[in-house]
C-alpha cells in the first residue's frame, strides 16, 4: 500500500429478515408457518409488512389490503405494534454496539456497520458478519441477513443476496463483475419510473450500465448522472455515518369511512399534525419540507409538497403548512381514505442528493 493509499474499508449492511412479521410470528405460535400482514385489514388499509409465506402469493409492503386478501385468501392480518418493534431494533443495535462504535442505523430493521477495525479479533468482516447474525438469533430468536463488502453501496446489494438468513461476502476483486451481473432495479436508489426509463434505453444490468459514456447518463439523469456511473463499477467512498441525519419524520391515518367533508379533512389533518410533530420533537429533525400524502377510494395517491427558506419552528407552522396543501386540493374529486404530513430534512450532501433525485425522475 502506498503511502497516499487509505485502507480498504471494511462494511457489513444488516438486514433483518420481513422484520415486523417476524416479531408477530415470534411472539404468537399460532402465527408461525403462516402468511402474516401486518397492518390493514382485509376491507381497508396497507400492508405495513409481509411474512415471507405471504411473499410467495404475492403479497408486499404498501400494497392495499383487499389486493392481499384476494392474493392470499388465508392472510392473516395483525395490527402493527411499533413500541415492540422499537424495543427489538434497540437490542440489535446494543449487539452491533459491541463490534463497532461506527454504526449508520436506515431504519428500525437495517443498518452499516465499519468494522475496518476488528475490535475482538475475529479475524475477518465475515467472521464478525456471522458473530452478529449469532447472536442476534440467540437474543431476540429472529434472523438477520448481511451483506459484507468493502463499501456501503454493495454491501447493501449483497445483504439482499442470499435472503432469508444468509449472507453473501463480496471482496474488492469481484465488486465490478457482481454488480455487472445485477438488474439495475436493484440498485439502490433506482425506483420502478428510473427502471423503466433505463429499460427503455437499453439499460437492464449494472454491465448495460457501466457501457454507457458519462455524456449520455447526465444528458438523462442529471445529476445522478456521477452516482450511477461510479455504482456500475462497484465504486462508492461514502462513509458509514454515525451522525446521518434523519430524512423524514412523519405521521399517516387510514379512515374508517372515505371522508369527503372538508371540514372532517381539516379535523384530521390536525390530528395527524399532531402525532407527526410530536415523532419530530422526539427525533430532534429540523427540516424545511412539509409533504402531504392524500389516498383515494380508488387507492390513486397524491403528494403535494412545499418548501420554506428556513427549516419550520414548531408544530403552528407544521400544521398551517398543510392545510395550506390540503385546501388547494378542496373539494377532493373523491372520498379520502389516507391521509398523511411529513417533515423532511434538508440533505447532508452532493451524494444524497443525487440518490434522492434517482427517485423523483
Amino acid at each position: 500500500m502506498s503511502q497516499d493509499e487509505a485502507p480498504q474499508r471494511k462494511v457489513i449492511h444488516v438486514d433483518m429478515d420481513a422484520f415486523y412479521a417476524s416479531v408477530e410470528q415470534r411472539d404468537d405460535p399460532s402465527l408461525r408457518g403462516r402468511p402474516v400482514a401486518v397492518g390493514g385489514s382485509k376491507a381497508r388499509g396497507v400492508v405495513a409488512a409481509a411474512s415471507y409465506e405471504a411473499r410467495v402469493f404475492g403479497v408486499k409492503s404498501a400494497m392495499p389490503s383487499v389486493t392481499a386478501a384476494r392474493r392470499c385468501p388465508d392472510l392473516v392480518f395483525v395490527p402493527p405494534r411499533f413500541d415492540v418493534y422499537r424495543a427489538v431494533s434497540e437490542q440489535i443495535r446494543a449487539i452491533f454496539a459491541h463490534y463497532t462504535a461506527l454504526i449508520e442505523p436506515l431504519s428500525l430493521d437495517e443498518a452499516y456497520l465499519d468494522v475496518s477495525e476488528d475490535l475482538h479479533r475475529l479475524g475477518s468482516a465475515r467472521a464478525i458478519a456471522e458473530d452478529i447474525r449469532a447472536r442476534i438469533k440467540a437474543e431476540t430468536g429472529l434472523t438477520a441477513s448481511a451483506g459484507v463488502s468493502y463499501n456501503k453501496f454493495i454491501a447493501k446489494l449483497a445483504s439482499d443476496q442470499n435472503k432469508p438468513d444468509g449472507i453473501c461476502v463480496i471482496p474488492p476483486h469481484k465488486g465490478a463483475a457482481f454488480v455487472a451481473s445485477l438488474p439495475v432495479r436493484r440498485f439502490h436508489g433506482v425506483g420502478p419510473v428510473t427502471a423503466a426509463k433505463m429499460e427503455r434505453l437499453g439499460i437492464l444490468t449494472g454491465a448495460d450500465l457501466r457501457a454507457q459514456p458519462i455524456e449520455m447518463l447526465r444528458a438523462n439523469f442529471r445529476s445522478s448522472a456521477d452516482y450511477l456511473f461510479r455504482a456500475a463499477r462497484g465504486e462508492d467512498d461514502r462513509p458509514v455515518r454515525v451522525d446521518r441525519a434523519t430524512k423524514s419524520v412523519g405521521a399517516e391515518r387510514t379512515f374508517d369511512r372515505d371522508l369527503t367533508d372538508p371540514a372532517e379533512l381539516l379535523a384530521a389533518l390536525d390530528r395527524v399534525a399532531e402525532a407527526a410533530w410530536a415523532r419530530v420533537d422526539r427525533s430532534g429533525a429540523a427540516g424545511r419540507t412539509v409533504t402531504l400524502k392524500l389516498r383515494f377510494t380508488d387507492f390513486r395517491t397524491i403528494t403535494r409538497a412545499r418548501s420554506f427558506a428556513m427549516p419550520l419552528a414548531d408544530q403552528a407552522g407544521f400544521l398551517a403548512a398543510g392545510v395550506s396543501l390540503l385546501e388547494a386540493q378542496l373539494p377532493v374529486p373523491s372520498g379520502v381514505r389516507l391521509l398523511g404530513l411529513t417533515l423532511s430534512g434538508i440533505l447532508e450532501d452532493e451524494e444524497m442528493e443525487a440518490e434522492q433525485e434517482i427517485l423523483l425522475l
